[in-house]
This record gives structure tokens, sequence and C-alpha cells, in this order.
């Protein structure tokens, strides 16, 4: 075979399974439509759960020297027309980080050759077909057209994705008629900028830094992206209540490139006045879309990121795809050299589906909070703030947001509360020194963490070292005797604290082959 497995797609969800891919020592081959990576920045950058991943990877410290700041925790953060103030919290659930989406997928790239990656660019798959051991994809690359057979495929190819289609896969889900556009612009010297970061708009007054100004026409939104650059959006809904286009609109070709002029445009029909721009450097028009693939899996053919699912929201589909690719990629990699226990790979549709639903879930609160107009819809945004105050429905919230609140479905309701979840970042003191679960993590390994000396434990597991890596240590507020770490960081198994050898020793057996096959 020609490769491991075909990735269609060289965005950051594909680049991060590459690479992830090539960790768990499997051969990934990237197909890539476009000749050169992309230079509009989509995305701004990261946040969410994927940023702790990135530092169990030893990778945090590279995307930040790349990025434009550091990991901040988000003080306030846009949710469905208004902004959630996380500022109250000690500790804010949800961080970020500023990284332009070219950068980021560089940083991708170069991580995935570095590891041994075969990325190539300019090559488009054209055709798909499987059987019972291979996927054969149709290319047709700079020199003309070749096949390539793998053990898998996955299409990280994106909203319109060739994959999905080809393979048959139901996307349903809405469009929404709202129509978006943002540009990343300079302002001229005609336009008044307050020392507080506000604008002076002739004819409006003053427009809080921040802030969206919603009026019977839409949602104009802005801030300050460097002290020289500004994002400004506007938000307009594109269908009156017949179906027909809204007033003074003409309609939206999406596959047109967005215009200077069009975004003047619709701020004047959003706020009722001109307001200056000066050069772009980015612009962008795009639709909210909520919409989930009917299933991730169709024999050796895969979805991950925007193929497999979309959100009406912006600021959370990188962390979901990334995400997805981290999940399926050790799995993939158990498979192709032989151990898998039969349904592992069934499990990454059953645990990104659910945790791309919870996505779904509160975009499409976000589309119910910001459409509305009237005074009911005001109502509704000022109750959902008022309940904010509080601490337990902020931090709720924003771990929603961040997708930190995931736990995946467990076969047994009756385990450990751990079990499920993201592995904290304990800090270990072994024989060698001290440690950390983000160090231990940095290979990709799955690994049983013995927090209680329990050599009970220790010896079950040693049947699976071969798959497996064992370390005994101490830390400061032990959450349960031991964890067994799978290698996206979600823990399998969990001891309660002095749970008898007996019962420990069966579920804990039960976990190792359930996840990494007979020993």
């Amino acid at each position: 075979m020609d490769a491991d497995v075909i990735i269609v797609g060289a965005g950051p969800t594909g680049l991060m399974l590459a690479g992830e891919l090539r960790l768990a020592g499997v051969r990934p081959l990237v197909l890539e439509r476009q000749p050169r990576p992309g230079e509009t920045p989509k995305a701004n950058g990261l946040g969410g759960q994927i940023l702790q991943l990135l530092r169990y990877r030893g990778l945090l410290d590279r995307f930040e020297a790349a990025g434009t700041g550091l990991v901040h925790p988000a003080p306030r953060y846009p949710f469905g027309g208004v902004h959630v103030d996380f500022s109250p919290l000690a500790d804010p659930p949800l961080r970020g980080l500023p990284l332009p989406q070219p950068r980021l997928e560089r940083l991708l790239d170069e991580r995935a050759r570095e590891l041994g990656a075969d990325v190539r660019r300019g090559h488009e798959m054209v055709g798909v077909g499987q059987d019972d051991a291979t996927v054969t994809a149709d290319v047709r690359g700079p020199d003309g057209p070749y096949r390539v057979t793998a053990r898998y495929l996955v299409g990280c190819d994106g909203p319109r994705s060739r994959v999905r289609e080809l393979t048959g896969i139901p996307f349903p889900g809405t469009t929404h008629p709202e129509v978006n556009r943002l540009g990343q612009l300079a302002l001229p010297d005609s336009v008044t900028r307050l020392d507080n970061g506000d604008l002076d708009v002739p004819g409006l007054g003053r427009i809080r830094a921040g802030s969206f100004s919603r009026t019977d026409r839409g949602v104009f939104g802005f801030g300050w992206l460097t002290p020289e650059v500004v994002m400004v959006s506007t938000t307009e809904d594109e269908s009156s209540e017949d179906g027909s286009i809204g007033v003074e609109s003409t309609g939206v070709d999406d596959d047109a490139p967005m215009t200077l002029t069009e975004l003047q445009d619709s701020i004047r029909r959003v706020l009722g006045v001109n307001l200056p721009l000066g050069e772009p450097f980015r612009l962008s028009r795009y639709r909210f879309q909520a919409r989930q693939a009917q299933r991730y899996r169709d024999g050796r053919i895969l979805l991950a990121g925007d193929a497999a699912h979309l959100f009406p929201s912006t600021g959370v589909g990188l962390n979901a795809g990334m995400l997805d690719t981290v999940n399926l990629a050790w799995k993939l990699a158990a498979d192709i050299d032989g151990w898998a226990p039969a349904d592992l790979l069934d499990t990454y549709h059953h645990e990104r589906h659910f945790a791309g639903a919870r996505t779904l879930l509160q975009t499409q609160a976000q589309v119910a909070l910001r459409r509305g107009h009237d005074s009911a819809a005001e109502a509704l945004r000022e109750v959902f703030l008022e309940l904010l105050v509080d601490e337990q429905p902020l931090r709720r919230l924003g771990a929603l947001i961040a997708g930190t609140d995931i736990r995946y479905p467990l076969p047994d309701a009756n385990q450990h509360s751990l079990t499920g979840t993201f592995a904290p970042d304990l800090t270990l003191h072994t024989d060698q020194g001290t440690t950390s679960v983000a160090e231990l993590m940095h290979t990709a390994r799955p690994v049983l963490l013995d927090l209680a000396d329990r050599s009970d434990l220790r010896e079950t597991a040693r049947a699976w070292q071969h798959r497996i890596e064992i370390h005994t240590a101490k830390t400061d507020h032990r959450p349960a005797d031991a964890l067994l770490i799978r290698p996206d960081a979600h823990i399998a198994w969990a001891a309660t604290t002095d749970e008898p050898a007996d019962t420990a020793v069966l579920t804990l057996r039960d976990a190792l082959v359930r996840w990494f096959g007979t020993p």
C-alpha cells in the first residue's frame, strides 16, 4: 500500500491528524487540493480544550512563540450577541491563544513533516472506493492523474467535503438566513478613536470597543486586534417573513469574493450611517450552519472537523476539529498495528459525535439569543446575563464553550466519576524527581498512573506493558488510587481511593481489554 492512512485536506484538522498518526508510528499521506497554504486568517486563534491538549503534547510553547500573544484567560467572550463577563472569576474557565490561522497551519505542517508525514499540495482527490481491506483514492496531481491505496481514508476537507459527498454520508441540519460580513482593516484618520478604544462615529455617536450595536436592521460589532488593526463585523437577516430578500439587499453570491464596498454598504444598512474604512487585510462573508454528519465512519472512510460538523457560531470549530483527530489517531494506529479490540474504531463516532452534539447545543442556543430584535428577545438576553452574575452558571457556561465539560458516554454507569473525562494535570513526585501528567503525555502513549503504590494494579497491567507505560508517583491531592489514561488524555479507568484489591484488579483488567485488546 502507498500509505497506512490517506488524509484528504491539509487544514488544521488534517495536519493535526497527520502529526498524531506519526506519533503512533503510522504512515499518513496528506492530499491537499490547493497548491499553496492559504494566507487568509479564517480564524484568529485557538481556544478551549485544545490548548490543554497541545500542552500535553509539549507543543504549546512553540505555538505561543508563533502567535501574537500568550495563552490568556478570556475576560469577556461573545455569546449569542452579548458578551459574557468572566472577569469576576479568579481562574476563568475559558482561555485563548491569538494565532492567525495561516501561522497555525504552518506550525502544524512543519510538525507533521518533521515527524515524517507525506504532505502533497496541489493534489486533488477526485474519487474514492473501498473494500474489506483497503481504500483507493483517485488523485489529480500536477503531473497528471494517479491512484493511491491505504488501510483507511479520513476526510478533513471542510464543509463541502468531497469525501463525505462521494461516500454518501448524510449531513442534515440548518443553514440560517443570516449573512455575516467581516473585515480586518485599518481605520482612516477621519474616524475618531477615543482614548479607551471606543469610536466616535459622526451621525451616530460613541460605539464601545468589543461591543455589539443592535438595530432593527442587524448587528454591528468591532474590536481591536492590534493598536492599528480593527475587526468589524455585521450580521443581517437576508430574508423576510415571505422568504424574499430583505430591504436594500440584492442577495448574496456565496462564491463571489467580498469587497470593501459590500462591507461598507452593510454597515450603512445596519447603523444608518457611513463608516469610513481603510485598507483591508481580510474580507470574508459567511452564513452560519448547524449540521452534523449522520455518522463519522463508513467502513474504512472516516470524517473529522468541518467535514463532520458545522456550528452556527465562531470560535469553536478549530477546537472541535483538532480534538476529533486526537481521539481518532490512536484508534486507527491500534487497528493498523493489529491489536485493537473489535469495536475500538467505532468508539470514535460514539464519542466525538456526542462531543459535536454538545457543541451544537450551545451554538444553537447562541442563535436563539442573537436572532431576536423585539422587546421579548431583549428581555431574554437581559435575563440570561443576569443569571451569569452567579459563579456556578458562569463556570458551567465557560466549560461548555471550551469543551472541557465533556465526559464521554460510558458502558457502565457505576464507574468512577473521572472516567471518560480529560485527565487533570497533576503534579507528580517520583524517585527521579518532579514531573506532571502533561509531561507523561508528550509521546501520546497510554499510561497507567499508580498514585497509591498499588503493586496489585501494576502487576495486572504488566501483561500490557508493550502497549502502555506504567508509572508510580505521589501527588498532593490524590483524586484516585490509579488512573488509566488513553493517548488522547482521557481517562479510561480510575480506582477509587482505597478500593479493595479484588474489585480494582477486576475492573482494571476489563478496562485494559476494552481499550487495549487482549494481552
